[in-house]
């Protein structure tokens, strides 16, 4: 059986286009116009802590005390920013839409702790689903379908419609899992 990414993995992979704007954008001032809008969207939608903590990085910070209030999701982005400044090579891949069969199953726990109402989980799911809808694509698509996934959703010809063969493939993946979740 093939190791689960961390949950702090998983929420780096979701918010790798982030991540690497704010790196390119610290090595290239000329793109902080296009961060700008994207860090005033996400405090639009009540990312505050981490916005705030990412301006701190572009005006040159890289204090570990830039963790401090944050909580695990947005350190977890904050640590990954300031890892990728001091070596690029730990980048996450914002092309990448996932191994399904890395993705599914923490993807499936996810939804599945949702719908039974956990409310951390929720959170997570809405915001990932939110990030979802800006990469495009199948992602986008699949960002599209996590409420439908929450609320219990799971024909995967309804939910795979219009999508390609790899976000067929994680869609089936993540219902299969939510199968297995469900039978418990």
């Amino acid at each position: 059986m093939s190791q689960l990414p961390s949950s702090r993995e998983q929420i780096v992979l979701a918010h790798a286009n982030l991540i690497h704007a704010v790196v390119q954008t610290v090595h290239n001032p000329e793109l902080r116009p296009q961060l700008d809008q994207a860090l005033k969207v996400s405090e639009d939608n009540g990312w505050v802590e981490l916005v705030a903590a990412i301006r701190k990085i572009l005006a040159g910070e890289r204090s570990p005390a830039l963790l401090a209030g944050l909580d695990e999701e947005d350190s977890a982005i904050v640590e990954a920013i300031l890892r990728g400044l001091q070596d690029p090579r730990t980048l996450p891949d914002p092309e990448k839409l996932g191994d399904a069969s890395l993705a599914a199953p923490g993807l499936a726990s996810m939804i599945h702790a949702a719908g039974k109402g956990d409310p951390q989980a929720l959170q997570l799911v809405a915001h990932l689903a939110e990030q979802m809808t800006q990469v495009g694509g199948d992602m986008a698509r699949l960002g599209g379908l996590m409420r439908r996934l929450v609320n219990g959703e799971r024909d995967a010809e309804r939910l795979c419609k219009g999508m390609g063969a790899e976000g067929e493939q994680l869609v089936v993946s993540i219902l299969q899992e939510l199968g297995k979740l469900e039978a418990h």
